[in-house]
């Protein structure tokens, strides 16, 4: 497989002490688009002057993971993609191993490397595994497969790359990891430690939000409704609990899982977005 078939996608949001050390791990014939989530021209233009393989977009606003990975996926003419968060790094022989895998499983539909999985897959004794799902931060795509419909844009934070799975599965797709495969995962936030109380406060209120409509897309609003009441009474506990005790970063927490829940439960867009200049 040569270098026409594989291109890279990685979705930025004030990502800049992330992004270079990622892009360097990547070989030089690739092309990546990276979009990145603001109207930063400072970023774009640092981030094409610094790499020739690579092409930015800025959607203007912040639009989430979904939408722009569909954004950046919309311009490959490739075969395969990898999507890639902004706090990884391939391993040197990464590429490699991802074209000896097409060669033997051509008919896949996602594929993964099989470390900072959720299971440890090191003691399996193939190296190909076939799995329901795979955590979102290295994605490889079949692109062929989807028809040009990848992520629910519906979401804006968590639950994409679990809903690409369920729907691969449901469809009759096959899902593997590769344990040749090595791309390193930081696991912290891509995101600056700027503001970090008013991201927390998005995070928390996006999880509750993508949990009941991930639920409720496939196994209706009922059965939806009765996993996520737990979690909206334990809110609403704590909430009262903190504001009580003048607790009053934990209250709001709180109050946003409450609302996140909420608003997905009265089929309301997942609007949230923080407060992050």
């Amino acid at each position: 497989m040569d270098s026409n078939e594989l291109s890279i996608v990685i979705v930025t949001f004030k990502s800049e002490e992330k992004i270079f050390t990622c892009l360097k791990s990547i070989p030089a014939n690739l092309r990546v688009i990276v979009v990145e989530n603001s109207n930063n021209n400072y970023f774009k233009k640092k981030v094409e002057d610094s790499f020739s393989n690579v092409e930015c977009f800025l959607t203007g606003c912040n639009k989430g993971y979904a939408a722009a990975n569909n954004l950046g996926l919309s311009k490959l003419k490739t075969k395969f993609a990898l999507v890639l968060n902004p706090d990884t790094e391939l391993d040197r022989n990464a590429i490699k191993h991802f074209n000896s895998f097409v060669n033997k499983k051509k008919d896949f539909w996602l594929l993964g490397p099989a470390n900072n999985q959720e299971t440890d897959f090191s003691s399996y004794q193939n190296d190909i595994i076939e799995v329901k799902n795979l955590k979102g931060f290295a994605i490889f795509l079949n692109l062929e497969k989807f028809n040009n419909y990848y992520f629910d844009e519906k979401y804006f934070l968590y639950f994409e790359e679990i809903d690409l799975c369920k729907r691969v599965e449901k469809k009759g797709g096959k899902i593997f990891l590769d344990k040749k495969i090595i791309i390193r995962h930081d696991g912290a936030s891509s995101v600056n430690k700027e503001s970090t109380n008013e991201f927390e406060k998005s995070r928390n209120w996006h999880w509750m939000w993508s949990t009941f409509y991930y639920h409720k897309k496939y196994k209706g609003y009922l059965i939806a409704s009765i996993i996520i009441f737990p979690k909206l009474l334990s809110s609403f506990i704590k909430t009262i609990f903190y504001q009580l005790i003048f607790n009053i970063e934990k209250k709001n927490i709180y109050f946003c899982r409450m609302s996140g829940i909420l608003n997905s439960m009265m089929g309301k867009k997942s609007w949230y977005r923080p407060s992050i200049d």
